[in-house]
């Protein structure tokens, strides 16, 4: 039981500095973490750098449509759409 109290103290430490770190540099904050932790390293990176988390990857959340969407996301890399591609589809705030 002291093991994981002392986890979770020091996991809540961790990200609350992580958080307060990363909201005085840009972006960041808590969302740029929630993206992080939920989407990967490109969204987050892509949110801290001002661009919005499209709707295709808040899908990723939803039990039986994340995989609909994961299938229809590998067919459109398999079809070599770009960033470009998307941004005239999708508009330049996502990508």
């Amino acid at each position: 039981m002291k093991r994981i109290a002392a986890l979770l103290m020091a996991g809540m430490l961790l990200t609350t500095a992580t958080v307060s770190r990363a909201e005085t540099e840009g972006r960041g904050g808590l969302m740029g973490f929630i993206a992080g932790c939920l989407f990967g390293v490109r969204s987050a990176g892509a949110y801290n750098s001002g661009k919005e988390i499209h709707w295709r990857e808040w899908i990723r959340l939803v039990p039986i449509a994340n995989f609909v969407f994961a299938v229809w996301d590998g067919i459109d890399g398999a079809s070599g759409l770009t960033t470009s591609d998307y941004a005239k589809k999708y508009g330049s705030a996502f990508y």
